[in-house]
């Protein structure tokens, strides 16, 4: 039988669609590998956050609706948590002592790191200074705690050594209401000052030269420049480190813990250290639960308010 004669054309045709569908069909193959691999490489990821943070989460949001100590079940106990919460003297007054502890703590320590950073770029290039600024920032919460701790000694440390010889009399830094907060803020202060500085000097090395330059040809002075320049054009950095004094200030624990324990008087009993008590001194999970949620509220509030007056995705050099 005699075949039919097909035209090159057809024959052009035909291999032309063919080497389109398989190219269609090479990128989706491809691209199911690759989502295949990703889901690989951010499993450990994803386990740990379902695992160490969405669970418990969840847990504890459920606790705070419940009558929960260790031996016994959780016994759901609906919104009456949150009603003796209302009426407890001693979680307001260490909500007050909170506030007043992160007043202190991110005034101070924005403020130090602003000038530390400004320095920094402006005078000093050493990289040797710049990480002896750093260095506080490594040590942790406990250690620097025990070394301030033996340094405001009313006796033996060194600070009230230096006191006594200057004026004659010592001072009692952990031992008195009047000194107890801020005597725990500084210690804060000096530890987070290098990381929130060198943040800050981070975005000043992102404003370009030609405007101090512009500055100076203008007449402006350092301290003119440094109020009308450098502060409005750091203003997305400084939102993010007074948010981030504020979340760590909020949940200052350690510090307390080894120098005050919440005294003299409950003077220094910040909310972080009344949860604890709560939780692993009376063993009342239920209502330490509903104190973490609300602290968690109170941060998630504080955070976007700041946000949003202080327009932190904005910049003035855009």
């Amino acid at each position: 039988m005699e075949q039919e004669s097909v035209p090159p054309s057809v024959h052009r045709s035909t291999r032309g669609r063919a080497a389109a569908a398989g190219t269609r069909r090479g990128p989706s193959a491809a691209h199911r590998h690759d989502g295949r691999l990703a889901w690989v490489l951010i499993s450990p990821a994803l386990v740990g956050f379902l695992v160490f943070f969405a669970y418990p989460t969840v847990r504890g949001i459920y606790l705070s609706f419940t009558d929960f100590h260790v031996l016994t079940p959780p016994k759901w106990t609906g919104l009456a948590n949150f009603r003796e919460l209302l009426g407890d003297d001693v979680f307001w007054h260490s909500l007050r002592v909170t506030l007043y502890f992160v007043l202190l703590s991110v005034v101070l320590g924005v403020l130090i790191s602003l000038v530390t950073a400004v320095v920094l770029h402006r005078l000093t290039k050493s990289t040797v200074i710049r990480g002896l600024i750093l260095l506080p920032f490594l040590i942790s919460g406990v250690v620097a705690a025990l070394v301030w701790s033996w340094m405001l000694d009313p006796q033996l440390g060194i600070v009230n050594v230096l006191l006594d010889k200057l004026t004659g009399h010592t001072v009692m830094f952990f031992g008195t209401s009047a000194w107890a907060v801020p005597s725990l803020a500084a210690i804060s202060v000096w530890k987070s000052m290098g990381y929130n500085a060198v943040l800050i000097f981070a975005g000043l090395q992102t404003i370009p030269a030609t405007v101090y330059e512009a500055g100076r040809i203008d007449g402006a002075s350092e301290l003119q420049m440094f109020r009308r320049l450098t502060v409005p054009l750091l203003r997305p950095i400084l939102v993010m480190v007074v948010i981030l004094s504020v979340i760590s200030s909020f949940q200052v624990f350690d510090i307390v813990q080894v120098t005050t324990k919440g005294g003299p008087a409950d003077a220094s009993n910040v909310l972080q250290m009344y949860i604890y008590d709560k939780a692993f001194s009376q063993f009342d999970f239920g209502y330490a639960a509903t104190m973490s949620l609300a602290l968690f509220v109170m941060l998630i509030a504080i955070t976007f308010t700041q946000m949003r007056l202080a327009r932190a995705n904005e910049s003035d050099l855009n």
